[in-house]
């Protein structure tokens, strides 16, 4: 994601949280009161929005020194010191909410990811994302998953040719959709959805780069895999949870896209406490 399209969503967040003029703090914080803020975990987990939390406190307050202690994609523990930030209260308490929600969403997102990347360990199949993000949200979203361990499926409708049920439906059949699509570019990678394995028998002989196993039983994935050659990417998605994924890992499937990991993932728990500093009255 680009600095000026980050600065972008800052913006509007900040705007839709009225920073400018934060009621409480006029009417209870000494106007040019000093302070430290520290940010802690409150809970294990994985670390990812550095970049775009740091810019809120930049825009809020070139001011603000900022002293962040770890990284995108570190595992912190619960008490873990993430940063630590100086300056006028009245700046700091306007971007905190702002910065932490940022940090708390994105981190979530790694966290979660990182939990299935670990449900696979010693097999050969990764965890791969969606495009089931929130609008205006997706790089850096997409960014988080990668600092859990995951990896990226397409960025946008231009990134791949994915053809699903409605395109199948549309065309007349996957070997006609895939046809189609190879004939519009051959640069781009193409993908079919197949629900049965009798698709999948089609799909192979129309030969995409990519089958996608929708909604199939780790059984009839294993077959799938029997069935397809290696020269074809197998991926797995639809109703695979972290109490089932391995199961699917290890049926030899290449790779499981999991929607769930940007769009239900819940936020990793953080705090912000700031220590009002004596001022300098001479």
């Amino acid at each position: 994601m680009s600095a000026t399209d980050i600065d972008r969503l800052i913006e509007m967040a900040l705007n839709e949280d009225a920073v400018t003029n934060d009621l409480t703090c006029v009417a209870t914080i000494t106007a040019g009161q000093p302070g430290v803020a520290r940010i802690t975990a409150k809970a294990e987990g994985r670390l990812s929005g550095v970049l775009p939390a740091g810019a809120v406190f930049e825009r809020v307050d070139a001011a603000i020194k900022q002293s962040w202690l770890i990284a995108d994609g570190d595992h912190v523990k619960a008490g873990t010191l993430l940063c630590e930030l100086k300056g006028p209260v009245h700046s700091l308490l306007a971007a905190e909410r702002t910065a932490l929600n940022f940090l708390q969403h994105l981190s979530g997102i790694a966290t979660v990811t990182a939990s299935y990347v670990e449900a696979l360990a010693g097999t050969n199949c990764r965890i791969v994302d969606t495009r089931k993000t929130t609008p205006g949200m997706r790089k850096l979203e997409k960014a988080a998953v990668v600092h859990g361990g995951g990896g990226n499926h397409r960025m946008d409708l231009q990134s791949g040719m994915l053809i699903k049920e409605n395109h199948i439906e549309a065309c007349g059949s996957i070997t006609e959709a895939v046809g189609r699509c190879y004939a519009q570019s051959d640069e781009i990678w193409v993908e079919v959805e197949c629900e049965t394995l009798e698709q999948v028998e089609e799909a192979i002989y129309a030969c995409p780069d990519i089958i996608l196993l929708d909604n199939m039983t780790p059984d009839d994935v294993a077959r799938a895999r029997e069935i397809t050659p290696g020269s074809i990417l197998l991926e797995a998605s639809g109703n695979i949870t972290l109490e089932n994924v391995r199961a699917y890992a290890e049926t030899g499937v290449d790779r499981i896209a999991i929607g769930a990991i940007t769009h239900s993932a819940p936020i990793l728990d953080l705090s912000m406490l700031i220590i009002p500093e004596k001022m300098d009255t001479a």
